[in-house]
C-alpha cells in the first residue's frame, strides 16, 4: 500500500495506492476531507476494429456514503441521476482527447463515491481521481490531469470554492487540463438579486488565465507524486490509420468532383449518401473493396475541408469564417401550448414549447451533497429523434448526449428568469439538425419563455463555434455546421445577452487551446450573438401571447397561524377548495405565503376570495345552528360559485349558486348582491361548512 498526499489551493487530496481493487489495470482510493471516491481502469485487450475510441466511464454515487436508504420502492441504487450521468460526461470528455491516436481497447473507468462530506465539489474530486487512477496504470497514458472550479464573490475569484461559498458565488467556472493546456471548460453566471450576472469577455478571460497557471502547478505536482508508481505498461498495439496512398491518389485523380460536390450537399444524409456512392463507384472500378475504400475516402473528406477552410478561406457551404446562416423564427405556432418558438438557422431546427406550473409540478432532486431533496423550478429537456439528421431510427430513452444538450441550455437560460414564483418546463425538439442544435435550442428557449409570458431580465442567444488548425495556421469559424464540428478541432458552444455571458461549454479535440485563440474566439462569438439577439428582439415584438390557455396565479400571504385552517382537519377544506374550483394550492407554513395556481382566472382569483373570507370569517359554534333552521341574513360577499350569507348567531353560511339560478350562464350578480337581505334555511353541514337554501318568496 503506497499514500500519497497533495496539498492544492483550497484542497487537500489523499491517494491511496495498491491497495483495493489491485485485479484492475488501475486504481487509486481517493480521499478529500471526508469525501472517499474508488476510481478503476479496466482494460479489455481486444483491439476494436471500428474508427473510434471505446472508452466507458461510469460515476456512481452510494446512498450509504451519506448514510441514507435510496429513495423510491426499491431501496437499492438502480439507474444513474442526471447528475451522475453529467459528471460522468464530464470526465469522458476530458480524458478522451489525451489518448493515444490508434488506441482502440475497450476501457472502462468506474467511479465510486463511497463517503461525502457534504462539502467537496465531486466533480472536482471525481476527475482528479479518474486521471490520476489512469496516469498510475498500465495503460499508455502521459498526461497528469487536473480540474477546478472557479467561483466569484463580490468580483473576486476563489478556486476551489466550497459548496456553501458557490450559494453565495456568481460564477460557477469548471476547467479541467493537463500542464499548460485547457481541455474542457464549462461555465455559467448564478443569478442572484442583483440580477443574471452575465460575465464580460474580459473576466472571463481573467478567471481561465487563472484556472490555467492552476493546472500547470497541479500537473507538475501529481507528475512528481505519481511517476514512481505508474504499473509497468502493456503490450498494446496502436492501430495505424487505414490510409492507402494508392486508393488516395486515384480519388484525388478521378473523383475530386464528385467528392467536393457531395459536401456542399448540408443534410448528413444526403451527403452521406454522396460519399457511398463514390465509394461504391470506386469499388467497381478497381479490386479494392469498399472495407478499404471508406477510410481513405473519410481522410480526404477531412483534408478537403480543412484546406479550404485554411487555403481558401472558405467554408463547404460558401460561408466565411464569421457568417451566419439564415435565421428564421416564429412564435407561438401551438395554439394549445402556454408558449412555443420554431428558431430555425440555416439546416438546424429547434421547436421549443414552454410550460407553467405550479410548486407542485417541480421536479423532486435527491443529491448526496442536499441536506433535504431539491425541488426544480425550471426544467429543459431536449430531444433528438433520429429523423432531424434523416435517419431510421426509434425514439427511446433519453441518452446521455440529449440530458448534457438539455443541461447547458438550461445553465445558459436560467439566470435569465426573474419569476421564480412559477414551475417552468421547457421541451426543444430538434426537427433538423446540422450543426448548433443545442445553441439553436437555447435561442427558442429564451423566446418561448416571453411567448408564454415569464418575465426574463433579457433575451439569451447562443452559437457553436469551431476552430481548424494545422501547424501556424488556424481558423475560428462562427456558427459551426455538422462537418465543421466532426471534422474541427473544437466544440465552443457560447451563450449570453446583450450584458455579458451566462453559460459556455468547450471541448478540445487536438489536445489544449492557447490563450490569444481563446480570447478571439469569444470576441468574435460576442459578435455574432449580438447579432443573433436583434433578430430574437425583432420576433419579440411580434409575440401574441396564447392568454386564453395560459394558467394564472396569485400569490398573497395569511397569518401563518391560519394556514392550519385553510388545511383543515386532515386536509378536508384545502381538498375541497382544489375540487371546488380547479386549482393547486401551495401553502408555506413558515411565512403564511400562499400560492394559487390554475388554468382559469376566475376561478383562481374565486379560490384566494373564498380562502380569504374563510379566514377572516368568525369561528362558528356548529351546536348554535339545527339543519332546517329558517332564518334572515345579509349577503356579505357575492363570488362566482355563490354567496355568503351572515348566520344569526355569528360566522357566514354559503349559499350555493345551484340554489340560486339554475342558470350557469348567467352571473350570480344578476340575481344577488352584497347588502342584500334575504331569507335561508340551513341544509345541513358540509365538511365543516354549514350549507344554506334560499328560500324565495
Amino acid at each position: 500500500m503506497n499514500i500519497v498526499e497533495i496539498e492544492l489551493k483550497n484542497l487537500k487530496e489523499k491517494y491511496t495506492l495498491n491497495y483495493i481493487a489491485k485485479q484492475s489495470s488501475g486504481s487509486v482510493l481517493y480521499q478529500s476531507g471526508g469525501t472517499v471516491i474508488l476510481a478503476s481502469v479496466a482494460v479489455d485487450e481486444k483491439i476494436v476494429e471500428e474508427d473510434f475510441l471505446p472508452l466507458t466511464v461510469q460515476y456512481i454515487e452510494k446512498s450509504y456514503a451519506v448514510g441514507k436508504f435510496p429513495g423510491g420502492f426499491i431501496k437499492r441504487e438502480g439507474k444513474p441521476g442526471e447528475f451522475e450521468t453529467l459528471t460522468s460526461r464530464i470526465i469522458d470528455r476530458t480524458l478522451r482527447p489525451v489518448f493515444p491516436k490508434g488506441y482502440s481497447y475497450p476501457t472502462q473507468i468506474t467511479l465510486m463515491v463511497l463517503s461525502c462530506d457534504k462539502q467537496s465539489d465531486l466533480q472536482v474530486c471525481a476527475l482528479n481521481a479518474a486521471a490520476n487512477a489512469l496516469y498510475v496504470s498500465s495503460l499508455p497514458f502521459y498526461h497528469p490531469i487536473n480540474a477546478l472550479r472557479v467561483g466569484m464573490i463580490e468580483g473576486e475569484f476563489i478556486i476551489n470554492p466550497t459548496m456553501q461559498e458557490l450559494d453565495n458565488s456568481t460564477l460557477d467556472l469548471y476547467v479541467s487540463g493537463s500542464n499548460d493546456e485547457l481541455l474542457m471548460i464549462e461555465m455559467r453566471s448564478l443569478a442572484k438579486k442583483s440580477g443574471a450576472n452575465e460575465i464580460s469577455e474580459e473576466k472571463l478571460l481573467d478567471a481561465l488565465s487563472l484556472a490555467k497557471d492552476y493546472i500547470s502547478n497541479s500537473c507538475m505536482q501529481y507528475q512528481k507524486a505519481f511517476d514512481t508508481y505508474k504499473e509497468n505498461p502493456l503490450n498494446l498495439v496502436l492501430r495505424t490509420e487505414k490510409n492507402n496512398p494508392q486508393i488516395y491518389q486515384y480519388i484525388q485523380e478521378n473523383y475530386i468532383v464528385e467528392v467536393q460536390n457531395s459536401l456542399q450537399e448540408m443534410a448528413k444524409s444526403e451527403r452521406n449518401t454522396g460519399l457511398k456512392k463514390i465509394a461504391e463507384s470506386i469499388a467497381q472500378n478497381t479490386d479494392w473493396e469498399i472495407s478499404e475504400i471508406n477510410p481513405v475516402l473519410e481522410n480526404y473528406k477531412k483534408e478537403i475541408i480543412r484546406h479550404q477552410i485554411l487555403e481558401q478561406k472558405t467554408r463547404c457551404d460558401g460561408r466565411g469564417y464569421e457568417d451566419i446562416r439564415p435565421i428564421q423564427i416564429q412564435t407561438n405556432i401551438l395554439p394549445f401550448a402556454h408558449g412555443s418558438a420554431l428558431f430555425t438557422r440555416g439546416q438546424t431546427q429547434a421547436l421549443v414549447v414552454s410550460t407553467i406550473g405550479a410548486d407542485s409540478d417541480a421536479q423532486t432532486q435527491e443529491m448526496l451533497t442536499d441536506k433535504i431533496p431539491n425541488k426544480e423550478k425550471f426544467m429543459f429537456h431536449y430531444n433528438f429523434p433520429g429523423f432531424s439528421v434523416g435517419e431510421a431510427s426509434m425514439i427511446g430513452s433519453v441518452g446521455r448526449r440529449e440530458l448534457g444538450h438539455g443541461n447547458l441550455a438550461k445553465r445558459a437560460l436560467e439566470s435569465s428568469i426573474l419569476d421564480h414564483s412559477k414551475t417552468i418546463r421547457l421541451v426543444s425538439e430538434i426537427l433538423e439538425s446540422n450543426g448548433s442544435s443545442s445553441m439553436a435550442s437555447v435561442c427558442g428557449g429564451s423566446l418561448a419563455l416571453c411567448a408564454s409570458g415569464i418575465e426574463i431580465s433579457s433575451l439569451v442567444a447562443g452559437v457553436a463555434m469551431g476552430l481548424v488548425v494545422q501547424e501556424d495556421k488556424y481558423a475560428i469559424l462562427t456558427d459551426i455546421n455538422g462537418l465543421e464540428d466532426h471534422d474541427g478541432d473544437m466544440d465552443f458552444k457560447i451563450a449570453g445577452s446583450k450584458d455579458g455571458i451566462t453559460a459556455m461549454q468547450m471541448d478540445i479535440k487536438m489536445g489544449g487551446i492557447s490563450h490569444h485563440i481563446l480570447k478571439e474566439a469569444l470576441y468574435q462569438a460576442k459578435k455574432a450573438r449580438e447579432y443573433i439577439l436583434n433578430i430574437m428582439e425583432e420576433a419579440r415584438s411580434k409575440i401574441i401571447l396564447n392568454t386564453d390557455i395560459l394558467p394564472s396565479s396569485e400569490v398573497f400571504n395569511v397569518p401563518s397561524s391560519k394556514i392550519v385552517e385553510i388545511i383543515g382537519q386532515g386536509g378536508r377544506v384545502i381538498k375541497d377548495i382544489i375540487e371546488r374550483f380547479g386549482v393547486s394550492i401551495d401553502l408555506n407554513r413558515e411565512d403564511g405565503e400562499v400560492k394559487i395556481s390554475g388554468s382559469d382566472k376566475n376561478n383562481v382569483t374565486a379560490a384566494k376570495d373564498f380562502i380569504i373570507n374563510l379566514i377572516q370569517s368568525q369561528k362558528i359554534d356548529l351546536s348554535k345552528y339545527e339543519t332546517g333552521l329558517i332564518f334572515e341574513g345579509e349577503v356579505k360577499k357575492v363570488l362566482d360559485f355563490g354567496a355568503f350569507v351572515s348566520l344569526p348567531n355569528g360566522g357566514d353560511g354559503l349559499l350555493h349558486i345551484s340554489k340560486i339560478t339554475k342558470n350557469r350562464d348567467e352571473s350570480i350578480k344578476n340575481y344577488i348582491s352584497e347588502g342584500d337581505r334575504v331569507r335561508c334555511q340551513i341544509l345541513g353541514l358540509n365538511k365543516g361548512k354549514i350549507e344554506l337554501d334560499l328560500i324565495k318568496s
